[in-house]
């Protein structure tokens, strides 16, 4: 039966799994390549599209000796990449930069004129995107790009999504025209949608900056869906990654999203992908704008559904952050907790270290932990953090189902879940709902659904997913925590509002650190349980 390759590139390195058409993940190997950060400089997050180039080579030679698959019999190849990381072209698709990554936030300034512009004109895709630009998106990225190179301008042809940049590399295209573009990558992040002809009118654009003069022209083309090819696998590229030429690659999107479709995702299930960031991804039937929702977009996810996407800008990049503070890693410092009972550490911790995503979408915050006492460890500043992510994921969770977003099924994919049991019991109790969780990492899986329909193998994402994915196992809240947890999100929640923006209502505070404190103390008396 036919095999194909699924491509997933991450923060850190690419991960290629190949799929057979009915025993699903056969192996998988990774590669890394660097990420450019500055100390000076906390917003720059920049990679070379050079170096994940050769990171895949190496993934994919090594799961084809791992497997001791021949490439001959690989029938389709698809990725999805992060998202927003964007790279300016030339005229034959040369970088002209590195990839200014999802996570470099330098266009903050730049995100802000767009969100003012866009209420002052009136703009409907603003709307369509929560309210407010993001400074982890395209048309901010590509400004201060334009405002800050004033010596590659001339050289520049157009602006890339990396889902879009891969494929059109993988598939020999030399020309800015002839790339396929991805709906999920340009809805979510670039405000294109048909409805409105594609992009923000010219004169709006312009209105950010005469820089942006003519960007909307250089950003047209073909926009598809994922169930589209985007090219065939040049020979170039097919002999470095040891493959067959001419198979096809079907149109990429965001790791997120064929995540959630590799995770068996249906309507009423949001999946929460928890990596080094959090994306929260649903899908419906019925399109419905939500406030602070960071895109509502048609065929994203599916084809057939409206994609819904939000998320906290850091997760498990918080968690390493303080095992790296106390000298120690995740792993180490996990040590115990599942002992740890809700609230005992008496702190709570908002995820705001690397800004909020949804629902304020403000870049300027920063971690808060409140209730601090001299006994207190980077153990239990671990365990505040699990509850604080939880704490979020429920505020983003309400808003959604607010605005008719069914959320019958929570679904907790990415890699976190599959090492850290702690945080999907957590997370059931918070949510007070089951977690589902896959037996097995699903990274790259939903990328081998879409080769499978690429290569003809399957007609329709819904046979696929029943072929190849992995089963779910069920977490299910602990009744004692949920009461506990409900005490302490109605704080998470005034906290979390009032600090959270610079026009927030006044309220009273003054209850927090004294609840903490109780919650704290009757946890310790509370007899020891086996789990959380």
């Amino acid at each position: 039966m036919p095999l194909v390759a699924g491509v997933d590139f991450g923060t850190l390195s690419v991960r290629v799994t190949l799929v057979h058409s009915q025993k699903g993940p056969i192996g998988t190997a990774s590669a890394e390549y660097p990420l450019h950060r500055r100390r000076e400089d906390p917003d720059f997050a920049t990679q070379s599209h050079e170096d994940q180039m050769q990171a895949l080579v190496r993934a994919t030679r090594a799961v084809l000796e791992k497997t001791g698959v021949a490439g001959e019999g690989v029938v389709a190849i698809a990725l999805d990449t992060t998202g927003s990381s964007v790279v300016p072209v030339d005229e034959n698709l040369k970088p002209l930069d590195d990839y200014y990554l999802w996570c470099d936030h330098r266009a903050k300034s730049e995100a802000e004129e767009i969100t003012a512009k866009a209420h002052a004109a009136k703009l409907e895709a603003i709307d369509w995107c929560g309210g407010v630009y993001s400074h982890e998106w395209g048309f901010a990225k590509l400004l201060h790009w334009l405002r800050h190179n004033p010596d590659k301008r001339s050289r520049f042809a157009t602006a890339l999504e990396h889902c879009d940049m891969v494929a059109a590399t993988l598939a020999g295209v030399t020309s800015a025209a002839d790339v396929k573009r991805s709906v999920c990558a340009m809805g979510h992040k670039w405000l294109w949608n048909p409805k409105w002809g594609g992009f923000p009118p010219e004169e709006f654009l312009v209105s950010l900056d005469p820089l942006m003069a003519g960007v909307r022209a250089k950003l047209n083309g073909e926009y598809l869906t994922s169930n589209h090819v985007a090219g065939h696998l040049s020979a170039e590229w097919a002999e470095k990654l040891g493959l067959h030429a001419g198979i096809p690659i079907p149109v990429g999107a965001f790791d997120a999203h064929w995540d959630a479709i590799g995770s068996h995702i249906r309507e009423g299930d949001v999946v929460n992908v928890v990596g080094t960031s959090t994306c929260i991804i649903a899908m419906a039937k019925k399109t419905e704008l939500v406030p602070g929702v960071c895109g509502v977009v048609p065929g994203s996810v599916h084809p057939e559904y409206t994609g819904i996407e939000a998320g906290l800008s850091a997760t498990g990049d918080i968690f390493e952050a303080i095992a790296r503070r106390a000298g120690s890693t995740v792993p180490e410092l996990s040590k115990g907790l599942e002992s740890y009972r809700p609230g005992q550490t008496g702190l709570l911790r908002l995820s705001w270290d690397n800004g909020d995503r949804t629902v304020l979408v403000n870049p300027e915050l920063g971690g808060v932990t409140l209730g601090w006492n001299l006994l207190h460890t980077a153990q239990d500043e671990l365990f505040a953090a699990i509850e604080g992510t939880a704490f979020h994921t429920r505020i983003i969770l309400e808003r959604m189902a607010e605005h008719g977003v069914r959320v019958d099924r929570v679904i907790n994919a990415g890699g976190i879940p599959q090492k850290n049991e702690v945080l999907n019991q957590v997370y059931a109790s918070v949510l007070n709902k089951p977690v589902l969780v896959p037996a097995g990492v699903p990274t790259s899986l939903g990328s081998g659904i879409f080769a499978l329909l690429a290569a003809g193998v399957y007609p329709t994402i819904e046979a696929a997913q029943e072929a190849v994915c992995l089963p779910l196992r069920t977490v299910e809240p602990n009744a004692d925590d949920a009461a506990v947890y409900e005490q302490l999100y109605q704080l998470y929640r005034n906290v979390y509002f009032a600090l959270g923006s610079r026009d927030a209502t006044p309220i009273a505070l003054g209850t927090v650190l004294p609840t903490l404190r109780s919650v704290a103390t009757e946890a310790v008396r509370l007899p020891s349980t086996e789990t959380l």
